[in-house]
């Protein structure tokens, strides 16, 4: 049944498209952690020799509150200004709340993740960094300036627009834009084993065909290419999903309530992923709830239950 619900959803291009997309993300993903921890270790490293009053420790317990960081040791000031003066856009938002203060003079983590998207406090390492936040950190900090900016820009570009898509589909004419942004990208790193690797996942998964044939099913939009197994597919594409729901769970200053509410509708619409996600169908129906009850009472705030 579960196979039968995934041939089905295959059989819609745009979905598929969708997916293969989303596959290319976490494949990419995977490439760039061993990088990006390597040389934020070495930035790290770098700026604590060259400032050596940095290596000294936080003497408040200094923590962001929200996304600001107000009142902070004469340390964590410091810190704060390096990487102010490391960012390639300062005068934006920079999320603090990603960051334990305390931690900057001995964690190149730490300092990674004032670099990149909300929601990253819990993230001890780079492995357990999706690529939104990795590009983000390419992207922002200039120590890796020496990447071609505008190939990252233009994967942060189609990753939003995949990620933000209503319905989960893009066309066969944006697969082809989104081909020739990534291989631009990967050509930045060809050099390093893993993304070398990586990347030929990559190209490997835009040519093949992921639909699925189910015994007992007729087979669906083309024929199953030898290595792609349903599991696997039913796999990322619930890594997919659980990334979109926890973008649009945790980002609550501009929680897109139309968008959770249509996903929950996707979710529910097919029973192998109503199951599969049932305790984040509980926090959405929650949230619609309270929102419900706030319209009722005046009010247009929903809170995220913890």
């Amino acid at each position: 049944m579960v196979h039968e619900e995934l041939s089905a959803r295959l059989n819609d291009g745009g979905y598929k498209n969708w997916l293969k997309a989303g596959y290319c993300l976490l494949k990419l993903r995977e490439g760039l952690h061993p990088f990006t921890d390597t040389e934020m270790r070495s930035f790290h490293g770098n700026l604590v020799t060259r400032n050596p009053g940095l290596r000294q420790p936080c003497r408040s317990g200094c923590r962001p509150k929200g996304n600001q960081l107000y009142s902070v040791c004469v340390v964590c000031t410091e810190w704060r200004n390096v990487i102010l003066r490391h960012h390639t856009n300062p005068r934006g938002m920079v999320n603090w709340g990603n960051c334990r203060p305390p931690l900057w003079n001995q964690d190149h983590w730490e300092l990674a993740k004032a670099y990149m998207p909300r929601g990253q406090a819990g993230v001890k390492g780079a492995e357990l960094c999706d690529a939104s936040a990795l590009l983000n950190l390419l992207n922002f900090c200039s120590h890796f300036n020496y990447v071609d900016q505008h190939c990252v820009r233009e994967v942060i570009r189609c990753r939003n627009e995949l990620m933000h898509s209503c319905e989960m589909r893009v066309c066969d004419q944006w697969m082809r834009r989104y081909q020739v942004s990534i291989q631009q990208l990967l050509q930045q790193f060809a050099h390093l084993p893993e993304v070398a690797a990586a990347g030929q996942q990559i190209l490997e998964m835009l040519a093949v065909d992921l639909s699925v044939l189910v015994p007992g099913v007729d087979r669906v939009d083309g024929s199953l290419s030898e290595g792609v197994e349903p599991e696997s597919i039913s796999q990322w594409e619930a890594d997919l999903l659980r990334a979109r729901l926890q973008e649009l769970l945790t980002d609550t200053d501009t929680q897109d309530t139309e968008e959770l509410l249509r996903l929950r509708d996707f979710l529910l619409a097919n029973r192998d992923l109503s199951d599969q996600f049932s305790s984040e169908l509980q926090t959405i129906t929650s949230m619609e709830t309270q929102m419900r009850r706030r319209g009722e009472g005046g009010g247009n705030e929903v809170e995220t239950p913890e």
